[in-house]
């Protein structure tokens, strides 16, 4: 028993050790040297305490020494840790990126199979060996192409591709995607953007390779099944990164909390496992022990090495091995056991979420299934299992769900219990389809096109559950003490059998530690967000609880930008959304933003709504949209907007004692309209001479604002939404010494009463703090 209790603290100290890189953010190689060394100093100091301490709560537990072996396992896995982590060799192709010309030409070989994008292109990992014709390179790029040049490219091949070189930068607003990061994780360092692609002049043949079964597959399975259905199938078998599942259902799983159905994980692996054991079941232990092996063998080929089958895999072996030995199998060993071998691999994996839910998802059904089977020993079993399955995984994937998303599905459960025997279904006669398709492709979408209806069926339940009424209900983030304390409940719950009983009480200790932060934040926040957008400025006003929303951008502004900011901030409504747009509302993404989050209030420019909203329109008819009149005031709880000119679109901003002008884009864009043009600028003008206002914050768009403006207006602060920003207009600036913010240079920009003007970069390091 104390060898067993001591191999499970070294091991659960390697992980620990991982784990705690975290506090030095990702990508983790922007940490100096001495951080690294600091911590890992930390960590063995603390193994020593606990070895020293650790006998007066524990007395049967193991000895001094292997606690002390333990701190010193954690402190070199941050060492091994930050071995690892990929850095840009001298000749890597993301050190070119800075003198490369406007297009350039790569020759390499491509990594993997081009997957569709959001944006409807291809992309694919690519092996770079050659710049220009000119320059051995090195190095790992990500390669988007139109989807006509990247058809029929495969993993393996030889090739050239023409394009514009770039490097990522850090996520520019907060709770927004960080590509950067991203591409750090994998091992990449630039990305190409890809014009055309150059063969070779002699063809080769394409090698075998796992990718081939895997088309053979996903062909067979949509030849009669066709879109969505056909891919999904082939999703609930191969997992969704091996096929290209249509983005608007993948996010409806992703948002019903049925995103693990998508995901070759655990239960597909024991799902396989238990078909071929129950099928060898007449045969000799060493047969199924055989014939599991190699089953496993070629699902981890089919899915791609991906962390969660691997790990599923490997608790799998063992468990074969165990039935070989005539031995108990434990499951928590597998676990532990798996999760050891796969971070001693690669310890980079610990920061990947995949890996994180699935063994999570993996320790809640180990420990928690019993539990809630007891609470449910009323019920039939069959019908218990329906629950007790999806509330023991959600309960351990949840708090890191809340960490990383901010959202919650509120009917996560539900759902799950409607759709389990349709996913069980689908995923039995889909995996029985892949097989007899690798043989018998006719055959194999003969079985595929069975589960029609299943499939079908399956969809619509989807469907229905994020239909309903706050089906995704944003929590805000949550620090790294929080998502701490939440798992050590959790893990309280499971070891003490007392509190077990007491389980209503650690619900509510839980439920505190994730509203009173977030009712505390809302009820005494005073913030302003200009997000960091390419042309219109995007503003929100968050006063306690009322939350103003002034422009949405185009659409992919408002799915990339403006919702994962509102969700980051725990807002499910906004109390006033104002339209400054020159587009007219139901063509910017204002379309969007209504259908995910009520609105009570909409106000529009009537030059951009191009007067008035037609009755037919989904805005009008969804909530009461009013017509912002110039010179007309709306308040705004304790805050007052004025819209001072429709033409360009200018709105007052009274905020306490502050004056804030936002000036949006102008509809006189053609040369033609010049003369409008400069006539609403004098208008505007004298307006504004008028007003004499005490300006403190200027926020524009581009190169929208004139040099007669600033020189009258004499603002404060100055902060532009653009790209970039003609040289007359810094002079300016620079002269009449107005501090200025670029948006694609610091991001987005934060102010609040108390700690001023912030940038992106300081507010994702305020974020990443541990308390």
């Amino acid at each position: 028993m104390k060898s067993s209790s001591a191999a499970a603290v070294l091991g659960l100290a390697y992980i620990c050790g991982l784990l705690s890189t975290t506090v030095l953010g990702y990508p983790a190689r922007e940490a100096a040297w001495w951080q690294w060394i600091g911590l890992s100093l930390g960590i063995a100091i603390c193994g020593v305490l606990v070895a020293k301490f650790i006998h007066r709560f524990w007395r049967t537990g193991p000895r001094k020494k292997v606690w002390l072996l333990a701190g010193l396992i954690a402190a070199l896995a941050v060492v091994y840790f930050w071995l690892r982590i990929p850095h840009p060799v001298k000749n890597d192709v993301s050190r070119y990126v800075e003198n490369a010309p406007e297009e350039v030409t790569i020759q390499g070989e491509i990594l993997t199979e081009p997957r569709l994008t959001r944006s409807d292109r291809a992309f694919f990992w690519f092996e770079a060996t050659q710049l220009n014709e000119n320059e051995s390179v090195s190095g790992k790029l990500y390669v988007t192409l139109p989807l006509l040049q990247a058809t029929g490219l495969y993993p393996g091949q030889n090739l050239a591709v023409s394009g514009r070189l770039y490097q990522p930068n850090p996520a520019p607003n907060p709770g927004a995607f960080d590509f950067s990061a991203y591409l750090a994780r994998e091992g990449a360092f630039a990305g190409l953007s890809g014009r055309e692609v150059i063969l070779p002049e002699t063809e080769v043949k394409p090698p075998w390779g796992w990718w081939k079964l895997r088309q053979r597959i996903i062909r067979a399975q949509i030849r009669w099944l066709g879109s969505p259905k056909g891919q999904l199938v082939s999703s609930m078998v191969l997992g969704r990164r091996a096929v290209d599942l249509p983005y608007d259902l993948r996010d409806r799983f992703v948002k019903a909390g049925l995103a693990h159905v998508l995901a070759a994980s655990g239960f597909h692996v024991s799902l396989l496992l238990g078909v071929v054991l129950g099928l060898t079941a007449r045969f000799s232990a060493k047969t199924q022990f055989v014939v599991g092996a190699i089953t496993l063998f070629i699902y981890v080929g089919l899915t791609g090495l991906q962390a969660s089958v691997m790990r599923a895999a490997l608790m799998g072996f063992g468990a074969l091995f165990a039935l070989v030995v005539g031995k108990k199998r434990k499951p928590l060993g597998l676990l532990l056991l798996a999760a050891i071998a796969l971070l001693l691999f690669n310890p980079l994996w610990i920061r990947d979420l995949g890996f994180q839910l699935s063994f999570l998802a993996t320790l809640g059904l180990i420990v928690t299934v019993p539990v809630v089977t007891k609470w449910l020993d009323w019920l039939p079993p069959a019908i218990a299992a329906l629950f007790t399955v999806p509330i023991a995984a959600s309960l351990w994937t949840l708090p890191l769900v809340i960490y990383v998303f901010h959202v919650v599905a509120p009917y996560t459960i539900p759902a799950n219990i409607a759709a389990m025997p349709l996913v069980a279904i689908v995923s039995l006669g889909g995996f029985l389809s892949a097989f007899v398709a690798i043989v018998f492709p006719i055959a194999g979408s003969t079985l595929a096109e069975l589960l029609n209806y299943p499939s079908e069926w399956l969809i619509s339940i989807v469907e229905y559950f994020t239909n309903l009424p706050n089906s995704s209900f944003a929590v805000g983030k949550i620090s790294l003490f929080s998502l701490i304390a939440l798992y050590g409940l959790l893990a309280l719950v499971w070891w003490n059998k007392k509190w077990q009983r007491r389980w209503w009480l650690v619900t509510l200790m839980a439920l505190l530690l994730l509203i009173v932060p977030f009712w505390f934040r809302q009820a005494t926040l005073f913030q302003l967000t200009l997000l960091a957008t390419e042309n219109e400025p995007v503003l929100v006003i968050q006063d306690r609880r009322a939350v103003t929303l002034i422009n949405s951008g185009d659409l992919e502004t408002a799915q990339y930008t403006v919702l994962p900011f509102l969700r980051q901030q725990g807002i499910n409504q906004l109390d006033w959304a104002v339209a400054l747009d020159v587009q007219s509302p139901e063509e910017s993404g204002w379309q969007l933003i209504l259908s995910e989050l009520p609105v009570t209030n909409f106000l529009y420019n009537t030059v951009a709504g191009q007067k008035p909203l037609p009755e037919d329109n989904p805005i009008a008819t969804a909530i009461p949209a009013q017509t912002l009149e110039t010179g007309s005031s709306v308040l705004l709880k304790r805050n007052l907007i004025r819209l001072i000119s429709s033409e360009p679109p200018v709105l007052e901003l009274q905020l306490g004692k502050q004056t804030w002008l936002l000036v949006g884009e102008s509809q006189y864009t053609k040369p033609e309209q010049l003369a409008e043009q400069l006539q609403s600028a004098r208008s505007l003008m004298q307006t504004l001479d008028k007003q004499n206002l005490d300006l403190k914050v200027l926020l524009f768009s581009g190169n929208n604002i004139r040099l007669d403006w600033l020189e009258t207006l004499q603002p404060k602060i100055a902060i532009a939404s653009t790209r970039n920003i003609a040289p007359h207009i810094l002079q300016t600036l620079s002269e009449n010494k107005i501090k200025f913010y670029m948006t694609s240079r610091d991001g987005a920009i934060q102010w609040t009463p108390g700690g001023g003007f912030q940038t992106t970069h300081s507010i994702v390091d305020r974020d990443a703090s541990l308390f």
